[in-house]
């Protein structure tokens, strides 16, 4: 299942391990690693980053979206009730 992370971009669900706020100094750092080590993916085309998701491939994504509003696309996902959401289905069907 997809969701959106903001400006038309989408991850899969399933792939996210946690959603974070950027504001400390370790994610800050961990932020940094891993734009040297080329696993950074900057999903919020120019706008702060409100939001870092962190992926079982060990990938972070940086979005404008707040972490809550993330984890709410996921909740709204999972129940079925997808309001901004893709689903895998929708896209093969499409």
């Amino acid at each position: 299942m997809l969701i959106g992370i903001g400006f038309g971009s989408y991850i899969a669900a399933e792939k996210i391990v946690t959603v974070l706020s950027p504001d400390s100094a370790p994610i800050k750092r961990m932020i940094s690693d891993c734009r040297e080590r080329g696993l950074l993916i900057d999903a919020s085309f120019g706008r702060s980053t409100r939001s870092v998701l962190l992926m079982n491939s060990n990938h972070i994504i940086l979005s404008s979206l707040s972490p809550d509003e993330i984890s709410r696309e996921i909740l709204e996902n999972e129940q079925g009730g997808a309001k901004g959401g893709i689903t895998t289905w929708q896209i093969e069907e499409s």
